[in-house]
C-alpha cells in the first residue's frame, strides 16, 4: 500500500475544521510550527466525541489549534486545560483563544510540564499528549496519576515519521536518545497492567491507551 497516496486521498477527503482553526492550521505549517496533521486531526476529534470527556489535559498546547479542536467537539460544560512552556507560542495561542472566545473553556498554564504535571489535581477523563516526544516518559508518572479509570490517553507522534521501527545506529546521532525514549515509551504503554494500548499508524502514529 502507498501510504502516502492514501494520505493524500484521506485529505481529500477532508472538509475542515471551520474558518478559524483552518487558518491557524495554515499559518502554523507556514511558520513550522509542530501542530497535530490533518488526518490525525479528524481523528483525535472523533475520540472526543466517543468518550465525551468532561475534564481534558492537553500537554502541549503550541499556538492553541488542537484545544480548539477538541473545544468543538466536547460535550457542554466540558473544560481543557492545556500546558506550554514556548513564550511566543503562548501569546499566540491566547490570541486565538480570545478570537474563539473560548477563554471560559480553556485553561493555559505557562511553564515546565513536569513540574505542572506534579502539581495539577485530577482526575482527567481525557489527556492528549502532544509536545516533546523525548519527554513522554517522564511525564507518564504523573499522567498515570491523573487519568481517570476508563479514561483515555492519546499520544500523538509516536512512530517518529517511521524511525521506531529502526535500529538505533540507523537513526541519526542526534535523534538517538528520543528514539530510545520514544521505545520505552510504547513498551510501557502496551505492558502497562493499567493500560490497554493500541498503537495506530495515523499520521505519525498514535498510541490510543485506555486505564482499566
Amino acid at each position: 500500500m502507498d501510504q502516502e497516496r492514501v494520505t493524500a486521498y484521506i485529505h481529500s477527503l477532508d472538509r475542515g475544521h471551520g474558518e478559524l482553526c483552518d487558518r491557524i492550521a495554515k499559518t502554523a505549517r507556514a511558520e513550522f510550527v509542530p501542530i497535530i496533521r490533518r488526518e490525525t486531526a479528524s481523528f483525535l476529534q472523533a475520540q472526543i466525541m466517543a468518550v465525551r470527556p468532561m475534564r481534558i489535559l492537553e500537554v502541549g498546547t503550541a499556538v492553541g489549534y488542537s484545544a480548539l479542536l477538541m473545544r468543538q467537539v466536547m460535550p457542554k460544560g466540558a473544560h481543557i486545560t492545556t500546558i506550554e512552556r514556548d513564550e511566543v507560542r503562548i501569546q499566540k495561542a491566547k490570541d486565538h483563544f480570545a478570537l474563539a472566545e473560548a477563554q471560559e473553556d480553556i485553561t493555559l498554564f505557562e511553564g515546565d510540564a513536569q513540574k505542572i504535571l506534579e502539581e495539577l489535581d485530577g482526575p482527567f477523563d481525557f489527556v492528549f499528549m502532544d509536545a516533546a516526544k523525548g519527554q513522554y516518559i517522564h511525564w507518564l508518572p504523573s499522567i498515570l496519576r491523573l487519568l481517570a479509570p476508563d479514561g483515555v490517553l492519546f499520544s500523538d507522534n509516536v512512530l517518529q515519521d517511521g524511525d521506531i521501527i529502526e535500529s538505533r545506529f540507523a537513526v541519526e546521532r542526534r535523534n538517538r536518545t528520543i528514539h530510545a525514549r520514544m521505545r520505552e515509551y510504547l513498551y510501557t504503554l502496551t505492558h502497562h497492567e493499567e493500560l490497554l494500548t493500541s498503537v495506530i499508524p495515523i499520521g505519525d502514529g498514535v498510541a490510543l491507551s485506555v486505564k482499566k
